[in-house]
Parts: structure tokens; C-alpha cells; sequence
């Protein structure tokens, strides 16, 4: 990758490790630009790729009736979660659960790709906090899509904190803070088995939808993520 290729927009240590916010254009496609997130030095998510972010919060729009819904997110991301609810009109508010002030940060500052329209959106609030916590919790109000997109995958979490939601009792309290009929989905890069198991536990609607794609950038090769969908 060339040098000149590549922006730095904002580099800091975190508690998970050194976070990367970077921009580039796409060599095979000039008029094309990215932004980008790396953690310890490791890609973590592309503007380039966000159909399995938008699926996130797609499918779970498909699987819950009604309007008026209130929409709890774990993890901001580049935002394109949010936004997908967000462009649903049956969407009444988006409450966005992020753990790192920096990507608060780089939403307050615009260094974000959809950083006006998320600010423009009355129905959207961001706080800092952490997700696994606020589910492990006793539910304070209920939520009709709880949409967890923090981890890599379920077996590999980018620190402990996520341990207990990933459990038979911790998918019990999380399911606590679904209104009746609410969907829990959650992101995965790898196909769980143990973690559909534990959800099929608590859930008597368990779905399973599969994300792929062509990684151009890494290895060129076809990639898929996994999408695990679960129904009060």
C-alpha cells in the first residue's frame, strides 16, 4: 500500500489496545474511498464492506412487527448498523451502547463517514458504556431489537468483559430486556455452533443467516460472516 494511499485520522490507546481510524482510496477503483478501523494493528471493519452490518439490523426489522420500536445497539462501529435502523420508518429510537470514548469521539468530530446524517437524527443517542453490563443488568425498560455487534466472534472476544452474555444464563438476562416478541441478533465472523446451541436454549426462534463476500484488500479470497438471530 502505498504511503501517500493512506491517512491517519486518529490513532490512540484504548484499554482494549491501539485503535486506527484511517482513510484510503481504493487502488483498483481511484474515485472510490474508504475509511477504515484496525485494533492492536488487526483490520476490524471497513465502509467498504457493511452488508453483514446492515443485516444486522435489517433481518431483525423483517422478524419484528409494529411500529414505535425502540432500538437498543451494542457497539457503533462506523455506524452503519445504526443507520440501517434508523432508515426504517417503524424505527421510533436508536440508543447506541458504545465502550470506547475515541469512537464517540470520531463521531462528535465528523472523522466518520456517516457521521452528519447519524448527528442529524433526532431518534439516535449515543452514550458511553458497556453493553454486556447494561444486558447482565436488571432491565429497566424493554427493547424491541437488541442488535450486539462488539466481539469478533462468541470464541473470540476482543476482551473478557463479553464472557457471561455468550452463556445460557447470560442470553436469560439479555432476553429480560426484550419487549414481548423483540428480536435479539447478534454479529459473528465464524459459524458458532456451542453459541447457537445456548441461544436455541432460551429462544424457541433461532435463526441463522450467512453474510460473504470477496475481501479484496486482505486475501482476495470469499469471506462470511455469520448472523445469529433469536425472537421473544
Amino acid at each position: 500500500m502505498p504511503a501517500s494511499n493512506l491517512e491517519i485520522l486518529a490513532y490512540e490507546q484504548t484499554p482494549l489496545g491501539v485503535l486506527c481510524l484511517r482513510k484510503r482510496s481504493v487502488l483498483h477503483e481511484p474515485q472510490t474511498t474508504v475509511t477504515e478501523i484496525t485494533l492492536n494493528h488487526e483490520f476490524l471493519m471497513s465502509s467498504y464492506y457493511t452488508a453483514s452490518e446492515r443485516a444486522l439490523a435489517s433481518v431483525a426489522l423483517e422478524m419484528r412487527e409494529g411500529g414505535g420500536l425502540r432500538v437498543l445497539i451494542g457497539g457503533l462501529g462506523l455506524g452503519y448498523t445504526a443507520q440501517e435502523a434508523l432508515r426504517c420508518a417503524r424505527v421510533k429510537s436508536v440508543e447506541v451502547v458504545e465502550f470506547l470514548p475515541q469512537v464517540i469521539g470520531w463521531l462528535d468530530q465528523g472523522l466518520i463517514p456517516l457521521a452528519g446524517e447519524l448527528r442529524s437524527d433526532e431518534r439516535l443517542k449515543v452514550v458511553e458504556g458497556d453493553i454486556y453490563g447494561k444486558l447482565a443488568a436488571s432491565a429497566q425498560r424493554k427493547y424491541d431489537l437488541i442488535l450486539v455487534d462488539v466481539d469478533h466472534s462468541p470464541d473470540e472476544r476482543l476482551d473478557t468483559r463479553g464472557g457471561y452474555f455468550y452463556t445460557r444464563e447470560g442470553l436469560k438476562a439479555a432476553k429480560e430486556h426484550l419487549a414481548e416478541g423483540g428480536v435479539l441478533a447478534v454479529w459473528s465472523y465464524a459459524e458458532d455452533s456451542p453459541f447457537a446451541g445456548a441461544l436455541r436454549d432460551v429462544f424457541d426462534d433461532v435463526r441463522i443467516e450467512s453474510v460473504s463476500f470477496i475481501h479484496k484488500f486482505l486475501d482476495n479470497e470469499k469471506h462470511t460472516d455469520w448472523l445469529f438471530f433469536a425472537r421473544k
